[in-house]
């Protein structure tokens, strides 16, 4: 055997099944000064490796007439990366990683990733816990009807809305991560509430039918519910296009929103965007940089955005609105993350920022 496999440290010839038996992938190891080389393995047929916004599609190629396919991929420090194998006509999660999102995509993390201390690493075959609390929510204004969980953590306390709230609930524990930080007094108690999205580009884009309905009808349900919540304080966690409703509520209606938590936001969003050949090549900072001109005061709000650091072309897009809701007066806390535009570097910047927001929240008397 040549010192392809040897020096990830597998002891035996490819295909055997001593190999296999010892294979746990990705296998990382040092390139250089730029970062890691990481090993993937798929057993039984041709395969590609489809990484989330990070990188194109990598091919898996044969060793000799052996069942292994393998790639190795040059990746950069500290990345943390959700990926799938897509061999035939389907895509699945590595069945060699141990750590999973949902059941058909895996996560790989370099070595030098940054900690994620309280999420648990959950293989795909892990069924996540869910809240017990739910409200049946039948919205007038914007159709159909919705199970949406409820969770107080630590005795429930501020609302905190995590919108596209079934990512949050079947790929990533966030349930579990919240009680885990609130519990090492990382976090106050707080009443996380999982918003799952419908039609995603119609509700997230910058319309007010969704926060009308989250207002008059579904913070109603979630008082009624009989789970302990103080929705007066609201803070609202939202990504990519969530993250832009996120920031469009607390511009059109400062009153039912305290805080944010905003992640790679798409604030490369305008009318029409979405349609063209590069939504990213509009004005820096689109529909929400224009409104943001206007100079509403956004004196009394928190906002805590975060964008992975390989999202080159969303970067000018949040920088720009970074600046101009601080201009309006916002306090505001800006950060990167080693990573492309993944929930599985969000969830990270999720619980930071979300403390970092409710650490300015103080009780108006009486509530």
């Amino acid at each position: 055997m040549d010192d392809t496999f040897a020096r990830f440290g597998f002891p035996a010839e490819p295909g055997t099944d001593a190999f296999w038996a010892a294979a746990v992938t990705p296998v990382w190891a040092p390139c250089g000064d730029a970062g890691w080389t990481a090993l993937f393995l798929w057993r039984g047929s041709p395969a590609s490796l489809d990484f989330e916004s990070w990188s194109r599609p990598v091919p898996l190629r044969r060793w000799g007439e052996t069942d292994c396919w393998y790639a190795e991929v040059a990746m950069p420090a500290r990345l943390r990366v959700t990926y799938q194998v897509r061999a035939g006509d389907g895509a699945h999660a590595d069945p060699h990683n141990p750590t999973g999102a949902g059941g058909d995509r895996s996560i790989a993390a370099a070595p030098d990733a940054p900690a994620q201390p309280h999420w648990p690493a959950v293989g795909t075959a892990d069924v996540l816990p869910l809240p017990r609390a739910r409200v049946r929510w039948t919205s007038a204004r914007l159709g159909g009807r919705r199970t949406v969980r409820v969770h107080p953590v630590g005795g429930g306390g501020p609302v905190v809305l995590l919108l596209d709230g079934d990512d949050w609930l079947y790929l990533h524990p966030a349930m579990t991560a919240f009680d885990s930080a609130v519990a090492k007094g990382e976090l106050p108690p707080v009443t996380l509430v999982f918003v799952p999205a419908g039609d995603r580009e119609a509700e997230f884009a910058c319309r007010p039918e969704l926060w009308e309905a989250i207002g008059d009808e579904l913070l109603p349900l979630v008082e009624g519910s009989g789970v302990p919540a103080d929705p007066e304080r609201m803070v609202v966690a939202g990504q990519s296009l969530g993250g832009l409703s996120a920031m469009y509520a607390a511009l059109e209606f400062p009153g039912l929103v305290t805080g944010l938590a905003c992640q790679s936001g798409s604030f490369w969003w305008a009318p029409g965007a979405a349609d063209l050949a590069d939504p990213m090549g509009g004005p820096a900072g689109g529909a929400i940089a224009a409104r943001l001109r206007e100079r509403p005061d956004l004196s009394g709000l928190r906002v805590a955005f975060d964008v992975g650091e390989h999202e080159q072309g969303m970067l000018p897009h949040c920088e720009l609105v970074e600046s101009l809701t601080e201009r309006a007066g916002a306090t505001v806390r800006v950060s990167r993350s080693p990573s492309g535009h993944d929930r599985a570097a969000w969830r990270h910047a999720l619980l930071r920022d979300v403390a970092w927001v409710l650490a300015g929240d103080v009780p108006a008397a009486g509530r």
